[in-house]
């Protein structure tokens, strides 16, 4: 018995240590993708939208690509195709967003993105008729009354940026479920690496027909792009996939949650961006509301109830 026991203590701290490292990755992975609305800010003064993003995904899919190479000798057309539907939608995601970013502070972009964790239940109910629990409700409606203290000025209008960002999170809420139901029986992360391929051709389409595409001609723009391209598409997708095996949805959850308190970090840190007392209690709100949408506090109370028990009979 006491023998059973030891070896299920080096287990458990063989574990312990697996999670620790996944959760540090994932802090990082979420710290890189804070960043990216300054990021995007920056390169946005010296190259225009979808040039951005096509110098951005396009370098992430072919270093990405480069890690992954032997996965693409099984590719298949069902591959090829899920990946152009997943990179289509992201791309819509991605680029109204990056329109957005410019007419709006780092900060309100960042906690505003976030509400896509809201609109995913949301979104389930409607079109797959999934119950809708309700602390999803009272997650809803703490996001919708952050947004309103972050977004609305004093006539009770809302920037087009504030707009174009929400639409954003819409377009990616509707990419995380499509990404779920296409990933089942396929190699997830050649899926993952075609998705930024297509991302960043469609961009380059629109550049070429809309914009005057160029490569970064400023130290600034070159740092925005590699770092938008390396840290957050690239690092920032390889990371997620790696960490998620050997973390719980619980965990990933929260961390995620951080994303837009480090966007308005380096928007303080870097450019000194400040909001006003309601933009703060507003941004607190939509943090509030995605926890309570993303965490199931009655199963992890019943699952550490159900914990002690097991100790106990086992003791």
């Amino acid at each position: 018995m006491n023998g059973n026991k030891a070896l299920e203590g080096v287990n458990r701290t063989g574990m312990n240590t697996q999670q620790f490292k996944a959760d540090l990755t994932m802090l990082i992975v979420t710290m890189f993708w804070g960043s990216s609305y300054l990021f995007m800010k920056m390169g946005l003064e010296s190259i225009q939208g979808f040039n951005l993003i096509a110098l951005r995904f396009g370098i992430a899919f072919v270093l990405a690509g480069l890690v992954f190479y032997k996965r693409f000798m099984h590719i298949d057309f069902h591959i090829i195709k899920y990946g152009f539907l997943l990179g289509t939608i992201l791309f819509l995601a991605i680029s109204v967003v990056t329109i957005g970013v410019e007419s709006t502070s780092v900060s309100n972009a960042g906690f505003l993105f976030s509400l896509a964790v809201v609109f995913v239940p949301l979104l389930l109910a409607v079109f797959f008729r999934q119950k809708v629990e309700k602390r999803i409700i009272f997650g809803v409606g703490f996001a919708i009354l952050g947004i309103a203290l972050l977004t609305l000025n004093n006539g009770l209008k809302i920037s087009s940026g504030d707009f174009l960002i929400i639409l954003g999170a819409l377009f990616y809420a509707i990419y995380i479920i499509v990404t779920d139901k296409l990933t089942k029986n396929v190699d997830s992360i050649t899926l993952g690496i075609l998705q930024l391929g297509f991302t960043g051709a469609w961009a380059l389409l629109l550049s070429l027909f809309l914009e005057e595409p160029h490569l970064p001609n400023t130290t600034e723009s070159w740092i925005s792009i590699l770092a938008l391209s390396i840290l957050c598409s690239a690092i920032g997708f390889i990371g997620q996939t790696a960490a998620q095996q050997y973390t719980t949805p619980t965990h990933t959850g929260l961390i995620f949650s951080l994303e837009p308190v480090f966007a308005a970090l380096f928007a303080f840190i870097f450019v000194g961006e400040v909001l006003q007392a309601k933009g703060y209690l507003g941004a607190v709100l939509v943090l509030v509301g995605i926890l309570t949408t993303k965490i199931d506090l009655k199963k992890i109370i019943m699952k550490k109830e159900r914990g002690k028990t097991l100790d106990r009979s086992n003791a």
